[in-house]
């Protein structure tokens, strides 16, 4: 297990170095110029300079700037050594993510390591109640289905479950939003809280969950075929094993076949999807975040992709990267906790 697991490490850091590379180059093709950009605001705020002064001075003062961004080089492999502080600025300093530096951004005008906690709760909180609900519907719905094959519930699962696999989620989050806000008045329209309101302790709990209620439906709702029909698949492949058959013959109740039988080899297939899910809930749902105008990652993702903020981008594009790494590890390690007969040593 320790040997594996050293691997995998080893592994990880290969492929987040490489990762990480080819998404720096990827936007480092982007339209945007730090050091222009502040060189610029700083020459307009000179008046009284002549043109040939300005173009001077602007000239200094770019030069500077892209000294103190690390970008006064066009060697790509260097930018990216700077950028993970593994390769010196002008100045022989090192001012990377290893040293903590994830940058400044723009758009919020302070570091991006102050921005990513509030929206990474956000999206942790509808994700993580999504997931919850989800599987908590699911699963059961699943298993109930393969045990009850080719009935007129297992038929109608399947086709009402289907409308949601099927239908845009902007669509659906539309219809909800729709239905359930304009028609009923169930549900406020956005936010995560009311705003102004002097809610604190449990109050304000229930107010964050009132405005995460439509979003988890809505999420929930789109994903109840896909679970739905894997469940379904893996508890029916699990019902037909010789063990299944020889503890029905024992005289097990079917309840306990099914839940402390069949359902434990049924659980290998869904281990991807569950502990994948719960990965997800830091990634943020972009649609969701927004139509429901929820600050989450997605919405901060889309919004830095908008206004160039590199630094933003950079950063969120790590996390991501270091968040699927990590989960895939978990994933393969939980394999072999949930089927014995999955070896990992090697």
């Amino acid at each position: 297990m320790g040997r594996y697991i050293l691997k995998r490490l080893v592994y990880m850091v290969f492929v987040f170095f490489l990762l990480t590379f080819i998404l720096f180059i990827l936007y480092q093709m982007m339209p945007a110029n730090r050091a222009y950009t502040d060189a610029r605001n700083e020459i307009q705020t000179m008046k009284n300079l002549t043109e040939e002064e300005k173009k001077t001075k602007f000239d200094e003062l770019y030069k500077n700037y892209q000294r103190k961004y690390g970008t006064d080089t066009d060697n790509k492999l260097v930018l990216y050594l700077r950028w993970l502080g593994l390769y010196p600025y002008y100045n022989g300093e090192f001012k990377g993510i290893f040293e903590g530096n994830f940058g400044f951004s723009y758009d919020y005008n302070k570091p991006v390591i102050e921005v990513v906690p509030t929206h990474m709760r956000n999206s942790f909180i509808i994700g993580l109640i999504t997931e919850v609900a989800v599987l908590g519907v699911t699963i059961p719905l699943g298993i109930k289905c393969a045990v009850k094959k080719g009935s007129r519930f297992d038929r109608f699962t399947q086709f009402f479950t289907l409308i949601g696999f099927s239908t845009p989620s902007f669509i659906i989050y539309i219809v909800f939003i729709v239905f359930f806000c304009s028609i009923l008045h169930w549900f406020p329209v956005s936010g995560m809280q009311t705003p102004g309101n002097p809610y604190t302790g449990f109050r304000k709990v229930l107010d964050v969950l009132h405005h995460v209620a439509l979003p988890t439906i809505c999420l929930t709702f789109g994903s109840l075929a896909s679970i739905t029909r894997i469940c379904r698949a893996s508890m029916i492949d699990a019902l037909s094993l010789d063990c299944i058959r020889t503890a029905r013959a024992k005289g097990l109740t079917e309840k306990a076949v099914v839940y402390s039988h069949a359902w434990r080899n049924a659980l290998v297939p869904m281990v991807s999807i569950i502990v994948g899910g719960f990965f997800g809930t830091i990634s943020g749902a972009m649609i969701l975040e927004q139509m429901f105008g929820f600050k989450g990652m997605g919405f901060l993702f889309l919004n830095a992709t908008r206004t160039a903020d590199y630094d933003m981008i950079m950063f969120l594009e790590v996390i991501y990267t270091f968040i699927g790494l990590f989960s895939n590890l978990v994933i393969d390690l939980t394999y072999g906790l949930v089927d014995p007969r999955v070896r990992i040593s090697k």
